[in-house]
């Protein structure tokens, strides 16, 4: 034992004068005097545990191998207590460790060990962390490494894995032809809604052609009959009757001993009549 002791910012001593406990010393310079002190040195660092492989019993009955690391630490504030509560420490954690795996894994069914690595793992730190209080001993984290099941067991796992992705493929097929078939569906009654709306406005535009049509040639009979009409508005009676004298003539230098005269033959003598006189004013 030296004299001089340099400890460490991560390192404690637990110091004893003539056995009796004075308390933890550190970091820097501790002396301790030969046959008056005796100390224990303590690392305050993580620490990994490598817990050694063991069988375990499911809650379904299943033999199962596992093994795994625990992660701890000494506590500064409690760091007597990993000194004067326990003797080894390590070999306490380990112990406990092993125990609390089995007790953990036995409420736990086969599938759920196998599927729920996280949630063992933060039940064994849980419960391990309670435990370990008592000796000023943090359990930071705990992780299962491997878990190995009987050859039997893993055999019937890979056929219900081999099942399961046969049934999976053949789910993705059938929903992919499921949604082909939808797409088509939904496409060919756009086609034949577009189709529709396509000969519906068709035939919209080809009525209103025809409508537009029958106006244009209504308006263009309105049109001539209009121009007939102020046409003939524009003969004068006189014209009228110079085209009776010219027919007269025409019948009278024909071979025929009769003719029919019409009523209105006074009428048009009186306006040849007026027409002399006009002229001989």
């Amino acid at each position: 034992m030296a004299i001089i002791n340099f400890v460490r910012d991560y390192e404690r001593i637990a110091r004893f004068r003539f056995g009796s406990f004075e308390g933890m010393k550190g970091p820097g310079i501790v002396i301790a005097l030969p046959i008056i002190h005796q100390i224990q040195k303590i690392d305050t660092r993580v620490t990994v545990l490598d817990i050694p492989r063991q069988t375990n019993i499911t809650k379904d009955n299943a033999p199962i191998e596992i093994d795994f690391l625990v992660y701890m630490r000494v506590n500064l504030n409690n760091a007597e207590k990993a000194v004067l509560e326990v003797e080894n420490y390590t070999s306490a954690v380990v112990g406990l460790a092993t125990t609390t795996l089995r007790a953990v894994i036995g409420d736990i069914d086969l599938d759920d060990v196998l599927s729920q690595r996280d949630r063992i793992n933060e039940l064994i730190r849980s419960r391990l962390g309670s435990e370990t209080e008592r000796w000023g001993i943090k359990v930071t984290n705990v992780e299962i490494r491997e878990i190995d099941p009987p050859r039997d067991i893993q055999e019937a796992m890979n056929r219900q894995m081999s099942a399961e992705r046969v049934r999976r493929a053949v789910v993705l097929e059938a929903d992919g032809t499921k949604a082909a078939a939808i797409t088509v569906a939904e496409g060919e009654k756009q086609s034949a809604i577009l189709r529709a709306e396509g000969e519906r406005e068709a035939d919209i535009q080809r009525a209103e052609g025809d409508r537009q049509a029958a106006k244009l040639r209504a308006q263009g009979y309105s049109d001539a009959l209009q121009h007939i009409q102020d046409v003939a508005k524009g003969i004068g009676t006189n014209t009228m009757t110079l085209q009776y004298v010219q027919a007269l003539k025409d019948l009278g230098m024909s071979e025929s001993t009769k003719f029919v005269l019409p009523l209105e033959l006074t009428k048009m003598l009186g306006n040849i009549g007026g027409m002399i006189d006009a002229d001989d004013d």
